[in-house]
C-alpha cells in the first residue's frame, strides 16, 4: 500500500520502506550499543544514522526493557532537554522521534524541542486516551504500539484506539504490533507471521525486532550477536508490508530495503 505522513508539513512517502535509526540516552538500554552518554557520543550517532541512510532518528530517554527501572518524567524530560538539541545540530534536518509514554513529555519534545513524531511505547500506569488528547493536539504523526499477545486482540484494540484518535482529529497514525511487550516468545512469532494481517487497517505499519530477545533467545545468542537473525526478520516483516523498520543496525537494514525494493520492481 502507498502511504504519506506529514512533516513539518511536508509530506513524506512510505511507498518504499523507510528505516528509523535508534538513539537511547538512558544508561540501562537493553543494547549497549545504542547507548550514548555524552554529547560528542550522540552527535557521532545521529551522524551515522543519517550517513547510513535512515529516514528517521529516534530518541529514547526512559528504557522500558523488562525488568528495568523506569526512570522518572523530570529525568526523562531532562535527558531529552539536554539530547535533542544535540542531535539537531548534528543533523540539522533530521526527522526526529521521540520515545515515550508520557503525554507531558511528548509535549515539551514537540513544543520546546521540535520534535516531529510521537512514537508511545505505551505503558499500564498512564492513561491512552490522555495521550490521544496530547498528540491529536500537537499534530505530529503518531506511532500507536500494542501490547496485546494475539493478533485477534491487536486487532480489536487497534480498531478501537484508531477510532478514538481519529475522533479527536489525529490524522497520522502508524500501528507497532509491538514485538517484546506483553508477548511470550511463541507469540511474537505468531503475530509476526501473520503481520500482513494488520494491513486490514490501511495505515502504515513500523516493526521493531532489532536484536531483542525474540531473536538471541530463540538462537541461544546475545543481543551482541543478534544481528543476522534481526536481518531475517527485517526481511520477512517488509515481505508482510512493513513501511518503517526500527533498527540499531542501520547500514544492514538499509541495504535489506534495497534488496526488497529491487525484487519488488523486477516482480
Amino acid at each position: 500500500m502507498e502511504y504519506t505522513i506529514n512533516i513539518r508539513g511536508q509530506l513524506v512517502d512510505l511507498g518504499q520502506p523507510r528505516v528509523m535509526g535508534i538513539i537511547n540516552v538512558t544508561p540501562d538500554s537493553f543494547y549497549d550499543g545504542s547507548r550514548c552518554q555524552s554529547v560528542d557520543a550522540i552527535a557521532a550517532r545521529a551522524r551515522q544514522i543519517a550517513a547510513e541512510g535512515a529516514a528517521i532518528i529516534d530518541v529514547g530517554a526512559c528504557s522500558t526493557r523488562p525488568g528495568g527501572e523506569l526512570a522518572s518524567e523530570a529525568d526523562e524530560m531532562a535527558r531529552l532537554r539536554w539530547a535533542l538539541p544535540v542531535v539537531r545540530r548534528a543533523v540539522h534536518d533530521a526527522v526526529i522521534s521521540v520515545d515515550t509514554f508520557r503525554p507531558d513529555v511528548a509535549r515539551m519534545a514537540v513544543e520546546e524541542l521540535g520534535a516531529d513524531i510521537i512514537n508511545d511505547v505505551g505503558s499500564p500506569a498512564v492513561s491512552a486516551v490522555a495521550m490521544f488528547r496530547m498528540v491529536s493536539r500537537l499534530r505530529v504523526p503518531y506511532i500507536l504500539m500494542s501490547s496485546q499477545p494475539t493478533l485477534r486482540e491487536m486487532l480489536l484494540t487497534f480498531a478501537e484506539q484508531v477510532q478514538q484518535l481519529r475522533d479527536l482529529g489525529q490524522k497520522d497514525i502508524i500501528l507497532d504490533p509491538g514485538f517484546g511487550f506483553g508477548k511470550t516468545l511463541e507469540q511474537n512469532y505468531a503475530v509476526m507471521n501473520r503481520l500482513e494481517e494488520l494491513l486490514v487497517m490501511e495505515l502504515p505499519l513500523l516493526v521493531g525486532v532489532s536484536r531483542k530477545s525474540m531473536v538471541s533467545r530463540l538462537l541461544g545468542t546475545s543481543p551482541a550477536e543478534a544481528l543476522n537473525g534481526t536481518t531475517v526478520l527485517h526481511t520477512v516483516a517488509l515481505q508482510k508490508g512493513a513501511s518503517i523498520l526500527r533498527v540499531h543496525d542501520v547500514r544492514a537494514a538499509v541495504e535489506c530495503c534495497r534488496l526488497f525494493g529491487q525484487l519488488k520492481i523486477e516482480d
